[in-house]
């Protein structure tokens, strides 16, 4: 800003009004630096002259990608002995040491231009204008193969001279856990549904405008649990109708904003938005569900995410009784609004159900209120269904 009080009156009007950016929102604070400095974003690139550590820049990023990634992508050219990332205003980025300099041009002709997944993280590469990386870290997200004996330990610093503090963002993704990178790449084919960017890093949702007399954290659970693990839940007593809902990572985060915000429980519109708290600290008033076997997406994350969606009238209805009938399941039901139809079959020897509902919130009160509940004894497991009809 121009002036010290126009920064104060800045933030005086956006404590009262919720800023956003792309209709995502942003919070506003005060900084710790007295000014911006501009500084070349290609500064530590020296372009087409070669060298043995290379710059890349990946653009598109829908996916997480990793030291690991990076490794596999990079080491079939030649021997890499270093790997650094960091985010910059650029982009996500990455510099890259070969033990040979003719590996790097190998590297750089080969893979310039390229995807690393079809149809995004697309590798922009250069040669850098540094000479030997100093990587004082084993991580996710440095790494020397030369020295594996080093910690994994990591300071919040960047540890390439110029690159600056990697701040409250240096994971580049909110899930950098390959299996779960390769999980939702092959749930959605390499693209994304309209409307998520995959590269939000928070995993913690703030809920309001709950209905206080009839929610409770397992409901919330249930619900949540639909789109991603759940870590904690934290109910506000100062707000009664508020919730924290802390998700196993950013993608799931995101899920949880995109499909949910907007969606009726309990004859309020549910308001979904990213916290500004990291995590949910634990406590007497914390529900941790870190460790619940009802987290659906410890086994078949793939699945799980291919079958996310907002809430619909149709919900499904699996791990049922082998003898259980229509009209159990329709008593087990009923008291959460109309049942239009229900439908019984068996898939792969398990008895399954689709039951159909008048609207939405009817089919959303019966899964947060009848999932994982005991059906004949069995312990029922209920999601929504992108079925029209039965």
């Amino acid at each position: 800003m121009q002036d010290i009080t126009s920064a104060v009156n800045a933030l005086q009007f956006y404590s009262n009004v919720q800023p956003s950016i792309r209709g995502r929102n942003v919070y506003v604070q005060f900084s710790s630096h007295q000014e911006l400095t501009v500084i070349d974003q290609n500064s530590q690139a020296r372009g087409d002259e070669p060298n043995r550590v290379l710059l890349v820049t990946v653009h598109h990023m829908l996916y997480p990608i990793t030291v690991e990634v990076l490794h596999q992508v990079f080491s079939p050219h030649g021997f890499v002995e270093k790997i650094v990332t960091f985010q910059k205003s650029a982009g996500f980025q990455a510099l890259i040491q070969y033990q040979l300099q003719q590996s790097a041009i190998l590297a750089r002709n080969s893979l310039q231009g390229r995807n690393i997944y079809d149809g995004c993280c697309q590798l922009d590469i250069q040669f850098s204008n540094l000479d030997e990386l100093q990587v004082n870290y084993n991580n996710e997200r440095s790494r020397d193969f030369t020295n594996p004996s080093l910690p994994s330990e990591q300071k919040g610093k960047s540890s390439q001279p110029g690159y600056g503090d990697a701040g409250m963002y240096a994971h580049p993704v909110g899930y950098p856990q390959m299996g779960n990178a390769a999980a939702i790449a092959a749930a959605f084919g390499g693209v994304l549904p309209p409307g998520l960017s995959g590269t939000n890093d928070r995993c913690t949702v703030l809920v309001s405008n709950l209905n206080p007399d009839r929610i409770d954290e397992d409901k919330l659970f249930n619900l949540f649990s639909i789109y991603g693990n759940i870590i904690r839940i934290k109910l506000l007593r100062n707000k009664p109708d508020h919730a924290l809902v802390q998700m196993g990572d950013g993608f799931q985060a995101e899920l949880v904003v995109h499909f949910l915000k907007g969606a009726m429980l309990f004859g309020k519109r549910l308001e979904v938005n990213f916290s500004k708290h990291v995590n949910i600290t634990t406590g007497s008033d914390t529900h941790d569900y870190s460790n619940s076997n009802l987290n659906r997406f410890n086994r078949n994350a793939a699945k799980n995410y291919r079958y996310c969606c907002s809430p619909t009238k149709m919900i499904h209805i699996s791990t049922l009784p082998q003898d259980v009938t229509e009209e159990e399941i329709a008593s087990h039901l009923e008291e959460h609004g109309t049942i239009v139809g229900t439908k019984l079959f068996e898939m792969n020897g398990k008895k399954q159900s689709l039951v159909l509902y008048e609207n939405e919130e009817q089919a959303t009160e019966a899964l947060v209120c009848k999932h994982a509940t005991s059906l004949g004894g069995s312990t029922i497991r209920i999601s929504f269904s992108q079925l029209q009809t039965i």
